[in-house]
């Protein structure tokens, strides 16, 4: 892929998501990625379902564009090989259990010393200090641990689980800009950075109005399902045939909500008059809405309320959501090549940017230790390749020298 991170090296010892998640954003961002697999049985995600012919989905959705080779980096051998590799790379980029690596010989303390510029990425359930560090976690146990669960689902309903693994994402997203920041910050410097995130940290950073609410109130938020805390109207509501999202955050969208619902009085009611009192009164005025709702369905609803430019959408299944027109129209559905199963479409890059063209397609998706041979030529002939670009300036600088002190004699 063509990017802004094209030519930088980036070695991926992660696995299933978090990191698998941050390296395939830096290698949608034109970074060469060499991911690095556990020999036989490679990445966990790689016996997760779905398949397609024995092959993961789950898998091949994240590692796209990448090369992979199988290290097992207790063994002395494969220890060479990725020392050769470290060598070169920009970034290196770890999920591991915090002390995993320094036990391996391959902690930040240790590398930073030869490779002083590398940039080192560790993402874990916990970061690396505090009590917690050396305990294991997933997704849904920060999402438990982080409060959003707490936030989640209807009033007095069961423990609700966010549909997405966002604990992993978020943590791979704030990996990716930390990344970046350090590769600035590298070219003012000169020097590599540890970066450490924690996933648990990042369910915390992504609270907004709960944890506002908290800190400054003394409140502790509950579920209110599709409802905001502090804006109203700003949920789901019932029409004839489904529900429609509308986000009316301020007083003008609120009158032209009432005016196309055809009851403009409400919109100058003392109980509805400011987005406080209409919070305070949601329930009132969410009875007066959806009894004018309810009389047509969504899709026309919609239509209605986008000629008034009032913020609304229907609530779309996953299909309905990758068959979007805007989603197609924006590339966010692409495609990656298996050699065995042919074209596999899956999630695009939400960053559109003005100097690179967004592809249609991304890198191959790779089997376990595909690149095993092209990587150990590659390496095996880079120290070969420093000598002989250091013998060809020697070379040419003697040269220069001479002649100069030829010159000089003449000139004497």
């Amino acid at each position: 892929m063509d990017g802004p991170l094209k030519n930088l090296l980036v070695l991926d010892l992660t696995r299933v998501l978090v990191g698998p998640y941050c390296t395939m954003m830096l290698s949608d961002l034109g970074a060469r990625v060499i991911k690095v697999e556990a020999p036989e049985v490679g990445d966990d995600s790689r016996k997760f379902g779905p398949f397609i012919e024995d092959y993961s989905a789950y898998f091949m959705s994240l590692n796209r564009g990448k090369e992979s080779i199988a290290l097992n980096l207790k063994n002395t051998d494969d220890k060479k090989i990725f020392e050769k590799i470290l060598a070169k790379a920009d970034i290196l980029v770890e999920n591991f259990k915090p002390g995993t690596l320094e036990k391996w010989g391959y902690g930040w303390k240790d590398v930073c010393k030869k490779y002083p510029r590398l940039i080192y990425a560790s993402a874990s359930g916990f970061g690396q200090t505090g009590p917690l560090k050396e305990l294991p976690a997933y997704d849904m146990v920060v999402q438990g641990m982080g409060g959003l669960m707490s936030v989640t689902g209807q009033p007095n309903s069961e423990p609700t689980r966010v549909g997405t693994s966002i604990g992993d994402i978020t943590a791979g997203l704030f990996t990716t800009v930390g990344i970046n920041a350090a590769l600035y910050d590298r070219e003012k410097t000169g020097k590599g950075t540890f970066i450490d995130v924690s996933m648990l940290d990042c369910q915390i950073a992504i609270l907004e109005n709960a944890i506002a609410r908290y800190l400054a109130k003394n409140e502790i938020p509950k579920p209110m399902g599709s409802r905001h805390p502090s804006i109203a109207p700003f949920e789901a509501f019932k029409t004839k045939d489904s529900h429609i999202i509308i986000a009316a955050g301020n007083e003008k969208l609120f009158e032209k909500l009432c005016n196309v619902l055809n009851i403009p009085e409400i919109s100058k009611d003392p109980k509805f008059n400011t987005n406080s009192l209409r919070s305070e009164n949601m329930d009132d005025l969410k009875k007066i809405l959806e009894d004018k709702l309810i009389v047509k369905n969504t899709n026309d609803w919609v239509s209605e309320m986008e000629k008034e430019k009032i913020p609304c959408g229907p609530i779309f299944n996953i299909k309905e959501a990758v068959e979007n027109p805007q989603v197609q129209a924006r590339n966010m559905i692409v495609k990656a090549h298996h050699k065995v199963i042919g074209d596999f479409k899956l999630a695009g890059n939400p960053i559109k940017m003005s100097n690179y063209k967004d592809e249609t397609t991304r890198g191959d998706i790779p089997d376990l230790d595909e690149h095993r041979e092209e990587i150990l030529k590659e390496f095996n002939n880079s120290s070969f390749s420093v000598f002989t670009s250091n013998f060809s300036f020697f070379t040419s600088n003697f040269k220069f020298w001479i002649n100069f002190y030829f010159w000089f004699c003449f000139c004497s």
